[in-house]
């Protein structure tokens, strides 16, 4: 992070699509745009609906369709879980080329609960990556690279990932530390009442 990021907006797409998550999608919206983050939230859903269904039925509203976003440039991807969500991610070209030209470009990509293991493993995006996925997913994940904690980032690969619905607020902090540091993050996690309040530095890790 250089100085020049310190004074711009960061801009993050968080994809959806049918199936997705509801919690991981909407808690790490809310909490970015809390940060200042100019958040478009795409949806990837194979016939451009803008409204989709969760997966646990709950409605999700996206700004635009990926189509319409795709050439555009964001600091970072964020693909939330949600076995359906995942599965559309999955076998989405369009998606798949997304994420990999931010990648190459050196942007975040954060991923949740099913989608590293049902996306970013699935088409081998990072080979020598550590991460995590939501336990029941974790097994996709080759021994040597897989990690059981809450939270991962891999600082090589600029792949952050997450494990489910409960950790979606670290996640989304997470997110916030890589793209404009600690301080920020203390001061978005303090009056959402986070413990230990007003200082992201001693939020627990495990």
């Amino acid at each position: 992070m250089t100085n020049d990021d310190h004074n711009r907006t960061m801009t993050v797409a968080v994809c959806i699509a049918p199936g997705t998550e509801e919690m991981e999608a909407i808690n790490t919206i809310d909490i970015l745009l809390r940060a200042g983050f100019g958040v478009t939230t795409a949806s990837v859903a194979s016939d451009g609906a803008l409204i989709v269904a969760g997966s646990r039925g709950i409605k999700l509203v996206a700004d635009a369709a990926l189509v319409a976003v795709a050439d555009e440039q964001f600091d970072c991807v964020v693909l939330p879980g949600g076995v359906g969500g995942a599965e559309c991610f999955r076998d989405s070209p369009l998606l798949v080329e997304f994420v990999e030209q931010h990648k190459y470009d050196g942007k975040l990509i954060a991923a949740i609960c099913a989608a590293p293991a049902l996306v970013l493993e699935h088409h081998n995006m990072f080979p020598t990556a550590i991460m995590t996925a939501h336990p029941a997913f974790q097994y996709y994940i080759p021994e040597v690279r897989r990690r059981a904690k809450r939270v991962v980032y891999d600082v090589n690969s600029n792949l952050l990932t997450s494990q489910g619905p409960g950790t979606s607020q670290e996640f989304a902090l997470e997110i916030i530390v890589r793209l404009a540091g600690k301080e920020k993050a203390a001061e978005v996690a303090g009056p959402m009442v986070v413990w230990p309040n007003m200082h992201y530095d001693i939020l627990p890790k495990t």
